[in-house]
């Protein structure tokens, strides 16, 4: 059950912080399961920073079965975070979706391999099974794979893509030879399941020369016409940074917030402190404006994916830093 909430105007237990006397409403959809990769927003709700802003926020986790572009377009949500590449693949299919700040300056993606999978180096991938998230996850991947010239396809000269879900179970039961991980999630879940680091390759994409940016706070640009709503983000990206570097201030303490939050009890406080850990390597350096030569490394890099890239010309108005300049007084 969602952590009870008291308020110093009552001192007294509700289901949810206390909104502010006309306190606005904004709804967040998370890309992925409560847990440490979002301790920002957690922490900013529990210590109240959204309620200092004037702002009642909802936070809605995500899921492997779950799009944030898809739940913000069908109106489930005014703000969602999601990654660039999925954000900019989704912009060129007509989703006027814009970033509007850019808390995660690293990226955590990795392709965790079995060693005993005799796979070395990205030229033995060909003839292997490789686990791969979809619903805008797969974008880093396929651009990778683009690349390197390696069908997605399967047969001796590609590899076969297994659509990975929520766990790592594929790896771990000799269903695929590789997975997706992250360095704060999925790469432990397989160690705690008793591979040890000998037994696993890894390849991490920013070492591969495809880091891509992810965990970006995106909404539908035409919204930012209404100044009502544009003042919100505003507040609401002021707040989330200032959650962010409280969590990466006192790590433990946010770890334990966010498994406050956690509805499913699938989760461990050894699990998300370790997570917070790597989650703060990756925030560090940013103060939630997006940095130009991110985007531009980025955008490059789905660009450069020869005869089938992910984006095939360079996005037009895909960020602002227009609430970003007022949030942070830049």
């Amino acid at each position: 059950m969602k952590k009870l909430l008291s308020t110093l105007a009552f001192g007294a237990m509700v289901i949810a912080a206390a909104p502010a006397v006309n306190a606005q409403e904004v709804t967040l959809q998370l890309k992925w399961v409560t847990q440490a990769q979002f301790a920002g927003y957690y922490v900013a709700l529990e210590r109240g920073f959204y309620e200092e802003e004037g702002l009642d926020v909802t936070i809605k986790p995500g899921g492997p079965d779950i799009a944030p572009v898809q739940v913000l377009v069908g109106g489930g949500a005014d703000v969602v975070i999601d990654w660039m590449p999925s954000a900019l693949a989704a912009r060129e299919k007509g989703v006027p979706l814009v970033n509007i700040a850019q808390p995660f300056k690293s990226s955590g993606m990795m392709l965790t391999c079995r060693a005993d999978s005799g796979i070395t180096s990205p030229a033995d991938f060909p003839g292997k099974t490789l686990g791969v998230w979809f619903f805008g996850n797969e974008y880093p991947f396929l651009s990778w794979m683009s690349q390197l010239g390696i069908p997605t396809e399967g047969g001796p000269d590609g590899v076969e893509v297994l659509k990975q879900g929520f766990n790592v179970d594929p790896i771990l039961q000799n269903q695929a030879d590789c997975v997706s991980t992250m360095t704060y999630n999925e790469y432990w879940q397989i160690i705690d399941a008793g591979l040890g680091p000998d037994d696993l390759v890894t390849f991490k994409y920013e070492d591969e020369g495809v880091a891509t940016l992810e965990d970006g706070i995106y909404v539908l640009e035409d919204r930012l016409n209404d100044e009502q709503f544009f003042d919100e983000m505003v507040r609401f990206v002021r707040a989330s940074m200032k959650g962010w570097k409280w969590a990466e201030e006192n790590p433990d303490a946010a770890a334990e917030i966010v498994l406050e939050y956690d509805d499913t009890g699938a989760q461990t406080i050894e699990h998300q402190r370790r997570m917070m850990g790597e989650i703060a390597k990756l925030t560090a350096g940013s103060n939630g404006a997006l940095d130009p030569a991110d985007y531009e490394r980025t955008v490059q890099t789905l660009l450069a994916g020869g005869s089938d890239p992910v984006i095939t010309k360079e996005p037009e108005g895909a960020w602002t830093s227009a609430v970003t300049d007022k949030a942070l007084g830049m």
